[in-house]
């Protein structure tokens, strides 16, 4: 498939996840096979101050590539300068506006999906940013609508569309609902028939049959996975695998689980800092470790390791006894 002039190998994305698509997660997913990943959501405000932390959630790495750059912010102007930033110092394949967040924090201030509630105010910041980086395709991730009584797809698809949006990733739950209820479909169909731009099917997705009946029942370009890819990055071998008709992949063994914490582990403590990095991987520890006799235990140890060494020591205690379930050491 194609996003603008994007060619996309694979149409099984990773989606933006803030505190969880960082660089060390983006690249295990990668690997894996996602077509396309993103980074965390970014604020516009921060962008324009050049705020040190804000940009450490743009850099990415060569091969992350197709990448796009997620931004969020309430006023036109901002989110304009921020774009051109952003392609200017970083080369994004893409910029993604953020139209999906229901986080209180993020749609007091107008941001995410409170734009939702102003469509007019959704017109000209979408505007805003296509001519400050048309260079590039801009493509927009939004909710359904604000409430089951505010539904604004499909009609809001034809206003971005004709603005220059080139691909909008739908998560068909209202603001309202948070995470709660069903992801509701229909409106992924209902979008997808309304317009010519490739529409990108999101929300409760959480295997690979799900994904082909995403992609069966709505007709969507491609399909989004959030939360059934933490602690999975392997989700994307079997969609793949599903896609292309071709036998599943074994489940990842007991060691290779343990691995690849190992190595997500290494990786943001490169990137993150002992700190950061190592309050980061607890999230992570709870999402691989489960589903395993034992696996409370080592979850625990590590989740409520005091500091560094202890997560360290906990880790190899993880790692030996995975090697002593394959027979891997006499």
């Amino acid at each position: 498939m194609t996003i603008g002039n994007i060619k996309i190998k694979t149409p099984v994305f990773l989606a933006p996840m803030a505190g969880v698509t960082d660089y060390p997660f983006r690249i295990l997913c990668k690997e894996m096979g996602a077509g396309m990943v993103y980074s965390e959501f970014v604020s516009a405000d921060g962008i324009i101050r050049e705020n040190s932390k804000t940009l450490d959630l743009i850099k990415f790495e060569e091969e992350e590539r197709p990448i796009g750059i997620q931004i969020f912010g309430s006023d036109p102007e901002v989110m304009s300068k921020a774009s051109r930033f952003v392609l200017n110092s970083f080369k994004p394949d893409l910029i993604d506006i953020n139209y999906g967040c229901p986080v209180p924090k993020v749609t007091k201030k107008g941001a995410g999906s409170a734009a939702l509630k102003d469509l007019c105010l959704m017109d000209d910041i979408t505007a805003a940013v296509v001519e400050s980086v048309d260079e590039i395709p801009v493509t927009v991730k939004m909710r359904a609508g604000w409430s089951n009584n505010s539904i604004v797809v499909p009609e809001v698809g034809n206003r971005l569309e004709n603005i220059g949006v080139k691909a909008i990733a739908l998560h068909p739950r209202t603001t309202k609902q948070r995470y709660t209820g069903k992801a509701n479909w229909t409106h992924i169909r209902e979008l997808k028939k309304a317009c010519s731009i490739p529409i990108i099917g999101n929300g409760d997705v959480r295997s690979a049959s799900d994904m082909m009946r995403m992609f069966d029942e709505t007709g969507c370009d491609a399909v989004m996975v959030g939360r059934a890819a933490q602690g999975n990055p392997w989700f994307f071998k079997e969609a793949i695998a599903v896609l292309k008709n071709h036998p599943q992949p074994p489940t990842p063994s007991l060691n290779e689980i343990a691995m690849t914490c190992s190595r997500h582990f290494n990786l943001l403590l490169k990137n993150k800092g002992s700190r950061i990095g190592s309050n980061l991987m607890r999230k992570h520890f709870s999402n691989y470790i489960k589903g395993f006799p034992g696996a409370s235990t080592f979850r625990k140890n590590l989740v409520t390791a005091p500091d560094l060494d202890s997560m360290k020591k906990a880790l190899d205690s993880f790692i030996y006894a995975s090697m002593i379930e394959q027979n891997e050491i006499v």
